[in-house]
């Protein structure tokens, strides 16, 4: 990452004001005209600007400012920072070898069988084709689909096991997940299938005597009978 001034107007308006250096040094190190820093310092030029201070933001020493105000001839040099953060780099198309290109439409029909959620953004990213040969091939519109054989892109080299599951993960996000197997009921509903049980007998029912005396006398004679 390049190391640029950060605000260099505003940071230009609190030399002016808090320092001693010309505006040729001041010029030189926020990247504006002399004529320009003049007019901040008469007040016709960046007029509603807050000052930043170099200092703060690490940009500047005092040791520095101060050289520089001792030696007019002396440019500014600009600190380095203590963190430093890469420049975003636009990604690139994935660059497949001349060696393996052959294999990518086998690559492209094994992704679509096993993988029917990915779409042809992620098979692209992955094995670095069109969409127009993705479709091709979906519809078996392919030049060559008699021939092609569904191949792993990662046994082939196409791509990683790691880059092959991240697109799985993000095409599989969001979609309705579908309970597989055997799976328990609700418990409203097991609570309907469970038999009727038999009422408990009302431990304060009284009993008819004149029955049970009956049935009594009806035993003891069959067994009197018996024995005759």
């Amino acid at each position: 990452m390049a190391n640029t001034l950060l605000m260099p107007k505003a940071t230009a308006v609190w030399l002016v004001d808090n320092t001693a250096l010309s505006f040729d040094q001041i010029a030189q190190f926020c990247g504006l005209h002399p004529l320009e820093v003049k007019a901040i310092a008469d007040g016709e030029s960046a007029q509603g600007i807050k000052g930043m201070d170099p200092i703060m933001t690490g940009q500047l020493t005092r040791e520095e400012i101060a050289r520089a105000e001792k030696e007019p001839n002396h440019k500014l040099k600009l600190s380095d920072p203590k963190v430093r953060v890469p420049e975003s780099k636009r990604k690139a198309p994935r660059y497949t070898p001349l060696s393996k290109r052959q294999d990518r439409p086998n690559a492209i029909l094994w992704l679509v069988r096993n993988h029917p959620e990915l779409k042809d953004a992620q098979i692209s990213r992955l094995v670095g084709t069109t969409k127009s040969t993705i479709e091709q091939i979906r519809e078996r519109k392919h030049w060559n689909a008699a021939n092609l054989q569904p191949m792993d892109p990662v046994m082939l080299g196409l791509c990683s096991q790691i880059d092959l599951d991240l697109e799985v993960q993000r095409a599989s996000r969001g979609r309705e997940q579908v309970p597989t197997g055997d799976t328990l009921l609700p418990a409203a509903l097991t609570e309907r299938l469970q038999p009727a049980q038999p009422k408990p007998r009302d431990q304060d029912e009284e009993l008819d005597a004149d029955a049970v005396f009956a049935k009594l006398s009806a035993l003891k004679g069959r067994t009197d009978e018996d024995e005759e």
